[in-house]
């Protein structure tokens, strides 16, 4: 077992020297790129020479990106960023899967659904509303989902045959019952922290790679016609069980510590008990800091297992020379806490669990390797998609087009990005079945915003304040402090015309 694992991790070495290698050439044509004028944003394409779509998501992936400074290894991605724009202030309109991925989809904000936890199908509230897929489906695209794209727990239920063309692959499982699955006796864990599973096995013993081997497939049977091919990977999320050969390309004592401490200042209201990762009551773990560096390291070997698996795909899109025709999207459905502010999972309204990667590469992209820092939403991905594609809207879409941005990077289309969350976390699973508050939370140039308030009501219970300039890992809320109160002001009316308080 050794021997094969250490062959195992010499290859991922290789291919990570490689991928920087390429990388660093890349970032040179791009800044002698950038020299030159901005180049118009691309054309809508005709109906006679349609423009493929691959929409990749991940699960639980904060925004972790070595192409953008993280200890992150993600040669694959980056080289997606290579050529493509990447979004380095992109937002999740929730920060739980369920009402992430079908805000996402539709093209509508949780509160326009309804939808704010994970018990819920979008379509149990709005039968009729039309998806993403669905709307490429109507106008003459072959739609296909591989892996985790609509919530995992209600699609085995009645899936979503009004977006896909044929039946869904690996959509419906359960994180807990990823185990690898492999021929003869399973090599022992090395992992000894809880959620975590370090074992050599090949990349497909587990869900993951799975995924990418069947999309493969797909994508090379999709040739010669249309096509929004929708893959959704199930890592980072927990367990942290990615193969051992991607554990072992991490130094644990390298990884960045995280700072455990709640924000000062902070109203309880904002935390929650992190029942996801550390169990509920009255059996809820407590990790030591070895296991928290355990933990962290897990989640990073998660995130390179995965990027390797979205590098078979782009593989495979280069060898069948789809390339030139195919718009790749990249996206995570939101973003997690791995200790930093005493939080374990997501179901936060702070930067953290509120950011996610984002990256679009045409075929033809005006702006290869850019970076954005405008402020976006995934909300936004329905209109944009529509209008690249030449596909048209349907009414009451809740996004911006992000096609100016992709041919202008500094363009700027809102003053602020919104995220919300319910209180109790999982307010579902209580007796009264709805929330007893809500976060409302906006991201400025400079800050983070944050009311917290009574359901039904609107009675503000708290506010925040998390100036970024300041404070980036947002560890001190300044909502009293006067030097602010301009920042206070900016954002309060953008919540306020966002999320008008009930009158009295």
């Amino acid at each position: 077992m050794k021997t094969r694992l250490n062959d195992n991790s010499r290859r991922l070495r290789i291919g990570l020297l490689l991928s920087t290698i390429f990388l660093t050439w890349a970032a040179t044509e791009t800044e002698q790129a950038s020299a030159q004028a901005v180049p118009a944003a691309p054309a809508p394409v005709a109906a006679a020479g349609r423009m493929n779509v691959l929409f990749i998501m991940a699960d639980d992936y904060r925004l972790e990106l070595g192409a953008l400074g993280s200890p992150a290894l993600t040669p694959n991605l980056d080289r997606l960023a290579a050529r493509g724009i990447s979004f380095t202030r992109a937002y999740c309109q929730q920060a739980l899967c369920n009402p992430s991925r079908s805000s996402m989809l539709t093209g509508l904000r949780p509160d326009t659904l309804g939808l704010w936890c994970n018990s819920i199908h979008f379509r149990d509230l709005k039968p009729d509303v039309v998806t993403l897929p669905e709307q490429f489906k109507k106008y003459g695209y072959t739609t296909r989902d591989v892996g985790k794209i609509f919530h995992n727990w209600h699609t085995k239920v009645h899936g979503d045959s009004q977006s896909w063309s044929a039946t869904e692959y690996l959509h419906y499982a359960n994180h807990g019952d990823d185990k690898p699955m492999v021929e003869g006796k399973v090599p022992a864990s090395l992992a000894t922290a809880p959620k975590c599973e370090r074992v050599d096995v090949p990349d497909n013993a587990y869900y993951d790679g799975r995924v990418a081997d069947e999309a493969v497939r797909v994508l090379e049977s999709l040739a010669g016609q249309p096509f929004f091919l929708a893959v959704g990977f199930w890592k980072p999320h927990a367990p942290f069980n990615a193969p051992s050969p991607y554990w072992e390309l991490y130094d644990r004592a390298r990884l960045p510590k995280a700072i455990v401490e709640p924000p000062i200042n902070g109203p309880e209201i904002a935390l929650h008990p992190g029942s996801e990762i550390r169990g509920t009551p009255p059996n809820q773990l407590n990790f030591t800091p070895e296991q928290v560096a355990e933990i962290r390291h897990g989640y990073f070997a998660n995130i390179t297992y995965m990027d390797r698996q979205v590098g078979k795909l782009l593989a495979a899109l280069d060898a069948t020379g789809l390339a030139a025709s195919t718009l790749v999207v990249f996206v995570s459905d939101h973003g997690y806490h791995i200790g930093e502010h005493g939080l374990w999972g997501k179901t936060s309204t702070y930067e953290l669990d509120a950011r996610v990667p984002l990256i679009i590469a045409p075929p033809r992209n005006p702006t290869p390797g850019a970076r954005s820092d405008t402020l976006v939403e995934l909300v936004d991905l329905y209109p944009t998609l529509c209008e690249l594609c030449g596909i048209p809207k349907p009414q009451g879409l809740e996004g911006l087009s992000l096609r100016q941005v992709l041919g202008s990077p500094m363009a700027e289309i809102r003053q602020g990005a919104f995220t919300q969350t319910p209180r109790p976390q999982y307010f579902d699973r209580t007796e009264k079945k709805v929330p007893e508050a809500m976060g409302y939370a906006v991201r400025t140039e400079r800050a983070r915003y944050i009311e917290w308030r009574e359901w039904g009501t609107d009675r503000i219970l708290a506010r925040e304040l998390y100036v970024h300039k300041d404070d980036p890992g947002e560890m001190k809320n300044v909502i009293d402090d006067p030097r602010f109160q301009g920042e206070v002001d900016e954002a309060a009316k953008l919540i306020q015309k966002q999320f008008p308080l009930k009158k009295p």
